[in-house]
């Protein structure tokens, strides 16, 4: 599952992540195979905004789950700093590091140019060499460098004996295709994508080059996901997410999420219907059946190896502050129909 830390309308920050602690430890309870966490920079309705502070977290709120992230932004920094964070906590949880990287800014350009130190680049132009510099920096061999005549090794740890997988995210060509070349794992970003990912995918295969990580193509496709005993108290149970959805695609600010009542008692202007349907067509939403056999569905029908769910079930008005029941609910059924 992904988990980008909501915040919302009833929470602080200290309760957002309280509530994806909670949520880390049911889905390692229900058998979940991974538990991503993203960054995000300067979104009042988004606490995630370190990814390896966010793994180390959850891996030590949790016993099985693999952790990761989803994703790393590289561009916002240096490979070796990524690759010692990550490197680390594959020392201290061998075997649960997945590391996801992506190249999108994942902020406004005023929050984006600080994080790069005020670099007039976008991190574009040298993504493709520092995805493959971070990849050998996190080996338990490292990598040389030449500084003039002289060769210098450079290792992430001092004595790694194992390495955490890394995987290339995206919601286009051209990450399906530096996935390919690379031989990377790669994961589509469906859940605000929407459309494309068939081909993003068949593409990846298509261009998939083997290497010493991996002999085969192997894909993720993420998911928005709300399941209830029944559809309709799951797209109830969707609306917060649904309206958050409009205010960043109509660009408003991402202010916290609001509980349920307040999403239906504020409806969207009815000229949004189409967009919106067009939005949530995506999504997987229903009761516990329902809801497994889309998730089988969506996997059949995209040609992807795994499902990772984003349960983005809002909260109503009384829930504790430090949980977030819908979410929990969202996977203890999916899991239980599977």
């Amino acid at each position: 599952m992904l988990d980008l830390v909501p915040v919302r309308t009833d929470q602080t920050t200290a309760d957002a992540l309280a509530a994806t602690l909670a949520l880390a430890r049911v889905a390692d309870e229900v058998g979940a195979r991974r538990y991503w966490v993203a960054e995000h920079h300067n979104m009042p309705a988004v606490a995630a905004t370190n990814a390896p502070l966010l793994m180390a977290l959850v891996a030590a709120a949790t016993s099985r789950v693999r952790v990761g992230s989803g994703g790393v932004m590289l561009p916002n920094h240096s490979p070796l700093v990524v690759a010692e964070q990550v490197a680390l906590l594959e020392a201290a949880y061998p075997g649960r590091v997945d590391v996801g990287i992506g190249r999108a800014p994942g902020s406004d350009p005023v929050t984006s140019h600080l994080l790069r130190r005020g670099s007039t680049g976008d991190g574009v132009d040298t993504f493709d060499s520092d995805v493959a510099a971070l990849a050998g920096l996190v080996r338990p061999e490292g990598v040389t460098v030449r500084v003039g005549s002289t060769s210098y090794p450079l290792r992430a740890t001092p004595r790694a004996v194992s390495a955490p997988q890394l995987w290339l995210l995206g919601s286009s060509t051209y990450s399906a295709q530096l996935a390919g070349r690379l031989g990377l794992p790669y994961v589509f970003a469906h859940h605000f994508a929407g459309s494309g990912t068939t081909e993003a995918v068949a593409l990846y295969r298509r261009t998939f080059v083997p290497s010493e990580s991996l002999a085969e193509p192997r894909t993720i496709a993420v998911a928005n996901v709300v399941v209830a005993p029944t559809a309709d108290e799951a797209h109830t149970l969707a609306l917060p997410q649904v309206r958050s959805m409009w205010r960043l695609r109509t660009g408003m600010t991402l202010d916290p999420q609001e509980l349920v009542e307040d999403a239906q008692a504020a409806p969207l202007p009815a000229t949004t219907d189409d967009a919106l349907a067009a939005m949530v067509e995506s999504w997987i939403i229903g009761d516990p059946t329902s809801a497994a056999q889309q998730v089988r569905d969506l996997a059949d029908r995209l040609g992807t190896d795994e499902i990772m769910v984003q349960p983005v079930a809002g909260a109503t008005r009384g829930t504790p502050a430090d949980r977030a029941p819908a979410r929990e609910q969202t996977l203890r059924l999916l899991a239980s129909a599977l």
